[in-house]
């Protein structure tokens, strides 16, 4: 999808100096090109598979909310810190520039069994790393990761045992 790529943004030395940020934002202010990468990726066998969706703070769901209304599939979410009210599971992950954690509602955990991961992008892995292990940790099963973008270099989907699908992959 050449399209898509020219969608994307590519900031340099954001958020701090080293980093390449690719800014997938431009794909949601080109409605058609947006509605076509949901339908492709609400095709994917690990959406398919799924009993549930969780999508990743805080691009993750744009696109998180646009496969589950397409696929008819529920949606939970992993938060930032203290953005979630009730009893929560909690992670820290690593990221590339820094440290943060992650929290799921332990009531939406006990509904499903089976989960796509949803993200605007892969990276290092530490973020999906951190939601596969509060899956893990609460005896859910992963179905997979779907990303719009992937840093083929950082080898972030090496982590994983679960399969990985990227519509676009940088080399940085």
């Amino acid at each position: 999808m050449k399209k898509l790529e020219d969608l994307i943004s590519i900031y340099d030395g954001f958020p701090k100096k080293g980093i390449s940020f690719k800014d997938i934002l431009g794909i949601i202010q080109e409605p058609e090109v947006f509605r076509e990468l949901i339908v492709s990726m609400s095709s994917s066998n690990i959406v398919k598979n799924s009993e549930a969706i969780i999508s990743i703070d805080a691009r993750g769901f744009i696109f998180g909310s646009a496969i589950s209304l397409e696929s008819s599939k529920p949606m939970i979410v992993a938060r930032k810190p203290g953005k979630l009210p009730g009893e929560i599971v909690e992670h820290s992950y690593n990221l590339e520039y820094g440290k943060n954690s992650l929290s799921i509602q332990k009531k939406a955990l006990k509904r499903f069994n089976s989960y796509a991961i949803v993200d605007d992008l892969l990276a290092t892995g530490g973020t999906v790393e951190c939601v596969a292990k509060m899956l893990d940790k609460n005896k859910k099963k992963i179905i997979g990761l779907l990303t719009v973008v992937e840093l083929k270099n950082l080898n972030g989907r090496a982590k994983f045992k679960f399969p990985v699908e990227s519509v676009i992959s940088f080399d940085n």
